[in-house]
């Protein structure tokens, strides 16, 4: 088949995620190499955001394909209830790298799963219900994650499709604070609300954060807001999940997101790099303290693909490569430089309203006007399918040989971590040249 038909046949086929199905083309893929991947045509591009911000060890990383190939011919499936070697050796693994005290796992097939699990096992440890989450946020696309989430992907699901007990904080950003403050003169008002909330609802088992917002703009927190929240929850009794699906992995130059602040959740969830994506993988891990309640308490979840044994030693291997390359360190040397090349084009472009990123972890946010921080698209504006600007840029680099994921209103630049200067250089260069779409609509 010619590459065109295989796009066509996989659009009357199959459903693309997110999207008015008429006029979908995906693009054929049929290699993929370290920061590059190639289409049905030969076309190389770089790829600025690691697919989904997943593939953070890059493509066909060769340790973690020879342990899925050792895997398949020694064990290719054990049911839940049975011990295997990988699952041992990932256990020990995870134990050393997780933040300390984080040491029971429910191994799941994606990020999603891993939060499904996260909400059951803090209701069934609390014997509370309501989960406070905040707004611009993406837990997941199942019922319960969907829920959790605040974001225009929920709103399909709506009135019927949200569970009971889901309530809504506001989101940490300091660009375009949602109460109308400004930091630091703001005394963190936004994690002080939570308080507030906590106080005036009952019932409430957990709070769930993204520690830095994936999807929804690289939102990093003040370096007060986290401990402030873990207080906020020791001191009422509440639950605190970190959804580290994107953030996790070396993406923000640790292993995960909350060692930038040194704190432990009770409960912490992660997917997409634990395997550099190449097979589904989820964890939910949790505390010590939390586990030995489950001693004498019926543990009320489980699935047929927990722990299977492919994903599991993938994980393993792109763990230790992570250690080998230096990966959190070099997160945090190419992010710097990243962020360099980045705030370069804010101040050349008018489109560019800001710049954020911790490791190699970055959003370019677009505006019609940088003064007002005026928007270009609004969430409405994507779920009626209208024309983004966004995208309309993120096209011109895909004609320049660079892929680059793009949500309404910015961009999302998170490349594999073994991403070079160079290639950083091709990849900003790129943007550079495609944001002239967005700068003549700028005022």
């Amino acid at each position: 088949m010619t590459s065109q038909e295989i796009s066509e046949l996989t659009a009357r086929y199959t459903y693309g995620t997110w999207r008015y199905q008429k006029g979908w083309k995906p693009l054929h893929i049929v290699d993929a190499e370290g920061c590059y991947f190639t289409d049905g045509n030969g076309k190389r591009y770089l790829d600025f955001s690691s697919q989904l911000m997943c593939v953070n060890l890059g493509h066909k990383n060769a340790a973690v394909i020879k342990a899925i190939e050792e895997q398949a011919r020694k064990l290719p499936f054990a049911a839940p209830g049975f011990a295997t070697d990988v699952r041992a050796e990932l256990s020990q693994l995870l134990v050393e790298v997780l933040p300390k005290g984080l040491d029971k796992f429910f191994f799941t097939t994606s990020g999603t799963e891993a939060n499904e699990a996260a909400f059951k096992i803090a209701k069934m440890y609390t014997g509370k219900n309501k989960i406070i989450a905040r707004y611009r946020s993406y837990h997941g696309s199942t019922m319960g994650s969907i829920a959790a989430t605040s974001d225009p992907r929920r709103w399909a699901m709506e009135p019927g499709g949200k569970i009971p007990g889901v309530i809504f904080a506001p989101e940490v950003n300091c660009y375009k604070c949602p109460l109308m403050h400004h930091y630091p003169e703001c005394g963190i008002a936004c994690v002080e609300y939570i308080e507030h909330m906590i106080e005036n609802e009952s019932d409430v088992a957990a709070v769930l954060i993204e520690p830095v917002v994936g999807t929804n703009g690289v939102l990093i927190p003040p370096k007060e807001y986290l401990p402030r929240l873990r207080q906020i929850c020791d001191k009422y009794g509440v639950l605190l999940i970190a959804d580290e699906v994107m953030s996790g992995w070396g993406r923000t130059g640790q292993w995960f997101a909350v060692d930038n602040w040194g704190v432990v959740p009770d409960i912490l969830t992660t997917a997409k790099g634990i395997t550099t994506a190449y097979v589904p993988l989820g964890l939910c891990a949790t505390s010590r303290k939390i586990a030995e309640y489950f001693d004498d308490h019926y543990f009320s979840h489980g699935h047929t693909y927990e722990a299977h044994p492919l994903t599991l030693a993938p994980a393993i291997a792109a763990i230790n490569e992570m250690k080998r390359l230096d990966l959190n360190q070099r997160a945090r040397d190419a992010g710097s430089y990243l962020g360099e090349k980045l705030e370069a084009l804010k101040h050349k472009h008018p489109s560019v309203g800001d710049v954020r990123g911790i490791g190699l972890f970055w959003a370019v946010e677009l505006v019609k006007n940088q003064k007002t921080k005026e928007a270009f698209n609004t969430k409405a504006d994507k779920v009626a399918g209208k024309p983004l600007l966004v995208d309309k840029v993120a096209a011109e680099m895909m004609k320049k040989g660079v892929f680059v994921q793009s949500w309404i209103s910015h961009f999302v630049v998170a490349p594999p971590l073994i991403i070079t200067r160079e290639e950083i250089d091709e990849g900003v260069k790129a943007m550079d040249e495609a944001l002239s779409t967005a700068d003549v609509s700028a005022k």
